[in-house]
């Protein structure tokens, strides 16, 4: 998928369209803490974040990557909080708006209501995306589509293979600590170059 596609009009404005995206509850006889979709996002965004669903504690406060992720996710980017939370400059959107509950290992996989029903529409109203991070095996294979290599791994490996405009990026959760000690070229090489590259797009 080369970006999103053209605006469709079901929507007159990107407020109306939040509004019906949170008010979204098609897949509530699937979700154990019921529907309540997190994501936040403005027409005049630069950054967008497209991860995996949010995880018990986020369906909780409502607030994106309010967790140990969240803050290693921000330490990679090197921006403060009060830059992450400006939907001005960047948007959160998940491929899974609410918390899907938990899997065999972990939580369980984003809903697919979500992304067939909003994403399109969504990310046709952000036209001033610069930089878009994959964060996470379903986000990468979602938006890099035939592009995306079979492993997460090798996706992330090949950054440079999308550059500059996708950073693919594992799963920033603590639970991930194996990988990141298994493949220290992630913190030494891309870490850095993703760092430079938000800040440049997003401080003033």
């Amino acid at each position: 998928m080369n970006g999103p596609k053209k605006r469709a009009d079901r929507y007159s404005t990107f407020d109306e369209l939040l509004a019906a995206v949170r008010a979204c509850s098609i897949c509530a006889a699937h979700l154990p803490l019921g529907p309540r979709p997190v994501l936040q996002a403005a027409e005049s965004a630069r950054v967008l974040i497209v991860g995996q669903a949010p995880g018990a504690r986020v369906q909780e406060t409502g607030i994106p990557w309010d967790d140990p992720s969240g803050e290693r996710l921000r330490s990679w980017m090197g921006i403060e909080s009060s830059v992450f939370y400006d939907a001005s400059r960047v948007a959160i959107i998940p491929m899974g708006f609410c918390y899907p509950g938990r899997g065999k290992s972990g939580d369980a996989p984003p809903r697919p209501e979500c992304a067939k029903l909003w994403h399109d529409e969504l990310l046709g109203w952000l036209p001033s995306v610069e930089l878009t991070l994959l964060v996470g095996l379903h986000a990468q294979r979602y938006l890099l589509r035939r592009r995306a290599k079979p492993t997460l791994t090798e996706t992330v490996r090949s950054w440079r293979d999308y550059a500059p405009k996708f950073v693919p990026l594992p799963h920033p959760s603590p639970r991930n600590q194996p990988w990141f000690a298994r493949h220290p070229w992630f913190e030494d090489e891309l870490v850095p170059v993703l760092r430079a590259r938000a800040r440049s797009i997003l401080e003033p």
